[in-house]
């Protein structure tokens, strides 16, 4: 009876997290017994309906989340912290996704994934035709920068900045025509989270400042954040269906898969081997490091969101149930978790600097271009900078690519044979985006309850003087006596652990 009992606790305990799996599992074998079918294009979208309702659902909390988290966060953390901690989470975002990046650069001049790669210009790959137009390097750094002061905010919650080029016909003096291309600025569709992300942290940063003033609106984000969190409990319980449906409508979707394996095999494969390289050695090692615990039994508590990931293809679909199960499952600090998940949604992509670097090296690789060291390191740089910039949304990344070519000066027509795999790739590149941010808020909750210690232990010191006298009488009762030799060793302890993080 004990043991059924501990099973259906167990069960209970877990059931999201199997309904989840299973629901992966199920939508393959879905996505296998329907292929047989010949299905049209638009039975194909009656397939995925339920799965798109899910991505719809998710979307629909992002905004809610991503501002009121971070007021909230931001006003909640004192000012010294605050600065520690970003200093901290910045250093560590940058160093990953730089890893990441000299990683893919390294794995794609070993594994050579374009080198026999010759047979690509075979017709029936179904390959797009449209394609982005080329963009300069440096206007791609300052869309960057602009996006992150909104000119609107309320525009910013559903557009983006981007600089575009007309092509304009020039008499000059000596009567030549000549083209010349003008940048001009527009709006494309999707969230400008990035401006939203800073101006939530500066307005928590303000209210705090406020002081008694600015705690009713404190405590009126604080309050929406809660009330989301709530909705996002209730979403979850619908991810598995969605997923079943997501994964099942791609499966059925795909174009000859035995083909695509064969011709972009070597890149797909030399993709996947780098996120599987940087997520399950370098990220858990750091964490390892940092913490000096198992990194693999905080990932399994994250099982939901990374399955999440998995189907959605979109990072910042998934922030809602990451932010959940990090803070149920592995017991991160509120404070931390909605300050730095948010952040690390938009700004630290290591996944897709892999995929991007890996698709440079490629393209190189394509079309017989040796790369030269300068090229290499203008690649690392890009690619660490435009995976900042890009939305957290499926295929965000392929913009970005084409932004490295430009800035190592390839052609960007090849990129038709990266988007032709991309929903391959995509998944694994998702799932470490999102896991170097669950790896990275584990490790500013633990450095952060650290310093909490060491304070507390500081104020004991000084309590313990004042109070000598009435030591007598509190020695009888059992607890305290319990509570002290603990208190003693955890503090002991501490100096050692951060010579070993030093």
């Amino acid at each position: 009876g004990a043991r059924l009992r501990g099973c259906r606790g167990f069960l209970r305990r877990n059931a999201l997290v199997l309904l989840t799996v299973s629901g992966v599992v199920a939508g393959v074998a879905l996505g296998a017994a329907v292929r047989g079918a010949e299905l049209g294009p638009a039975q194909v979208a009656y397939l995925a309906f339920p799965g798109e309702l899910l991505l719809r659902m998710l979307r629909m909390v992002i905004l809610p989340l991503v501002v009121c988290s971070l007021v909230s966060g931001a006003a909640s953390l004192d000012t010294r912290s605050l600065g520690r901690l970003g200093g901290i989470a910045l250093a560590y975002f940058l160093g990953t996704t730089l890893l990441a990046s000299g990683l893919a650069v390294a794995l794609g001049f070993i594994v050579r994934p374009g080198a026999g790669a010759s047979a690509l210009n075979t017709p029936g790959l179904g390959l797009p035709g449209a394609l982005p137009p080329g963009k300069e390097t440096v206007d791609s750094f300052l869309d960057l920068v602009r996006n992150l002061f909104p000119a609107n905010l309320v525009a910013a919650a559903f557009r983006t900045y981007a600089t575009d080029y007309k092509m304009v016909l020039r008499n000059t003096t000596s009567g030549n025509v000549t083209l010349e291309k003008i940048p001009f600025g527009t709006e494309i569709e999707g969230m400008n989270i990035l401006g939203l992300v800073l101006f939530a942290l500066v307005l928590g940063v303000a209210l705090k400042k406020l002081g008694p003033e600015g705690e009713d609106l404190i405590r009126f984000f604080n309050s929406f954040n809660e009330a989301t969190m709530v909705l996002v409990s209730w979403i979850m319980w619908y991810v598995p269906i969605g997923i079943m449906f997501l994964v099942g409508s791609k499966i059925v979707e795909m174009e000859d898969i035995v083909l695509l394996v064969t011709s972009l095999g070597k890149y797909i494969f030399a993709s996947i081997l780098g996120h599987f390289i940087h997520g399950g050695i370098i990220l858990p090692l750091i964490y390892f490091a940092a913490t000096r615990q198992n990194p693999y039994r905080f990932l399994l508590g994250l099982i939901t969101p990374l399955a999440t990931a998995f189907a959605t293809c979109s990072s910042s679909a998934t922030l809602p149930s990451m932010i959940k199960c990090i803070e149920e499952n592995n017991g991160v600090d509120k404070r931390i978790s909605r300050f730095i998940l948010p952040i690390g949604a938009t700004v630290n992509m290591d996944g897709a600097a892999i995929f991007q670097c890996m698709a440079a090296v490629f393209i190189a690789q394509l079309n017989n271009v040796d790369l030269n060291p300068g090229q290499i390191f203008t690649i690392l740089v890009t690619a660490t900078a435009s995976s900042v910039g890009a939305a957290g949304v499926p295929a965000g990344g392929v913009l970005t690519i084409a932004i490295i070519l430009e800035a190592i000066g390839l052609p960007t027509n090849d990129l038709s044979l990266i988007l032709a795999v991309d929903w391959i790739v995509d998944r694994t590149t998702t799932v470490v985006n999102v896991e170097g941010d669950a790896l990275g808020a584990g490790i500013l909750n633990y450095l952060n309850e650290k310093d909490k210690k060491e304070r507390e232990q500081e104020l004991k010191e000084v309590t313990v003087e004042a109070v000598a006298n009435s030591k007598s009488e509190a020695e009888t009762s059992p607890l305290v006596t319990h509570k002290n030799p603990v208190s003693n060793t955890s503090s002991t302890a501490d100096p050692e652990s951060k010579e070993s993080v030093l």
